[in-house]
């Protein structure tokens, strides 16, 4: 392994980034920070030395930014201001918000796979499913005792790491109609809103 540049223009700590490619085969890189800012970069194949920021999206968050997730062409992002906001990737505008989407931070986001829901975990270890089109809730559901810190999907599971020292799976079944069980010893069904 070798450092071949660094990506640079935030004035907090870096918390949170994802990777995505456009159509022409560009790779983005979507960074969060502490600095209540999410920028992007364009990183070219074999870029060198430092690289700044493309765009800065506006209006930044109230608070930190804790967790970002890609669907599409729709960023997705959520922040210790408790609140998710979904942008448009291409013209790079905000499109939607829910400003207290949890009454604690958002810690992080994931894609249920396979339907257009998203999942938000909080500090308070609520777990919520969101349409990714209309951003109406579909449900939510006590995940875990203490914060939810990483939300991660493969084709049929979710799972959720937490400060509990554990990470619970997840079967996502009808979770359009608000439905997700827990694969382990407790089947649990998520409250329809």
């Amino acid at each position: 392994f070798q450092s071949t540049g660094k990506l640079t223009g935030h004035q907090g700590p870096v918390m949170c980034l994802t990777v995505d490619r456009i159509s022409n085969g560009q790779d983005l890189i979507i960074t969060g920070s502490k600095d209540h800012y999410i920028k992007m970069f364009d990183v070219t194949e074999g870029a060198l030395g430092s690289v700044s920021p493309t765009h800065n999206f506006e209006p930044p968050h109230y608070d930190g930014i804790e967790a970002l997730a890609i669907t599409g062409d729709n960023l997705f992002s959520g922040s210790r201001d408790n609140g998710i906001k979904k942008w448009d990737l291409a013209q790079k505008d905000l499109l939607q918000q829910v400003p207290n989407a949890h009454k604690d931070w958002v810690c992080a986001l994931g894609l249920v796979p396979g339907v257009p829901v998203l999942l938000s975990g909080c500090r308070g270890g609520t777990l919520k499913l969101w349409n990714v089109d209309t951003f109406a809730p579909i449900g939510e559901m006590k995940g875990h005792d203490s914060p939810i810190n990483a939300i991660c999907t493969n084709s049929s599971q979710i799972f959720t790491a937490a400060d509990d020292r554990t990470v619970r799976i997840w079967k996502a079944r009808n979770v359009i109609d608000g439905q997700i069980s827990d694969t382990g010893d407790a089947s649990e069904d998520l409250a329809s809103n």
